[in-house]
């Protein structure tokens, strides 16, 4: 006869599980999101938006299942828009539950998708904190955003991952790779 248990797991292991199942999830779903088009690529989008439609038990950003005090390592978000396309990717090195409205990441890096699923913003965070209901995303210590064409490092940040649009604070230094759409072309 084998051991008997007493079918309760210890706390930690339903989170861990849980988490495991979540990172799964957002692991599949981001890699159909990035898949190019071709055949049976709008059976994924249309499916890619059911997922999108952010029913109360579905994770996104303002919908984190970590509870209030807990930490996460290898967290990665995906963040839907309105029409259920991804406008972005969290990727977090931990993640720690604050309060009811915020959580505090370290090593956050997030990338931001045009509607055509092309790569966006690119930005690094060492320790940030997002406040859930209003979504802005603010650090304090030194953060780089990166685009195609250009760079842009300042000592703190305030990103609203609604608008896509973000504040940089304190010793700005921007570099620009690529002028040549910004000089006007000769015959205009």
């Amino acid at each position: 006869m084998p051991p008997f248990r007493s079918g309760r797991a210890a706390p930690w292991s339903a989170l861990v599980s849980l988490l495991s199942i979540l990172i799964l999830v957002c692991s599949q779903s981001l890699w159909a999101a990035g898949k190019g088009e071709g055949k049976g690529t709008r059976k994924k989008k249309r499916d890619l938006a059911a997922m999108a439609s952010a029913s109360p038990g579905e994770q996104n950003l303002t919908n984190i299942p970590l509870p209030i005090g807990h930490e996460a390592k290898g967290l990665v978000l995906p963040d839907f828009d309105a029409n259920g396309h991804l406008a972005g990717k969290f990727e977090a090195g931990t993640a720690r539950r604050i309060d009811q409205e915020q959580v505090a990441f370290q090593k956050l890096k997030i990338t931001t998708f045009t509607p055509e699923n092309q790569i966006d913003l690119q930005i690094d965070m060492l320790t940030s904190v997002l406040n859930l209901k209003t979504r802005v995303l603010t650090s304090q210590e030194r953060t780089t955003v990166r685009r195609a064409d250009f760079n842009i490092t300042g000592d703190s940040v305030q990103f609203d991952t609604n608008t896509r649009t973000g504040r940089l604070i304190g010793n700005v230094k921007m570099v620009i790779n690529d002028q040549s759409h910004l000089m006007g072309k000769p015959n205009e």
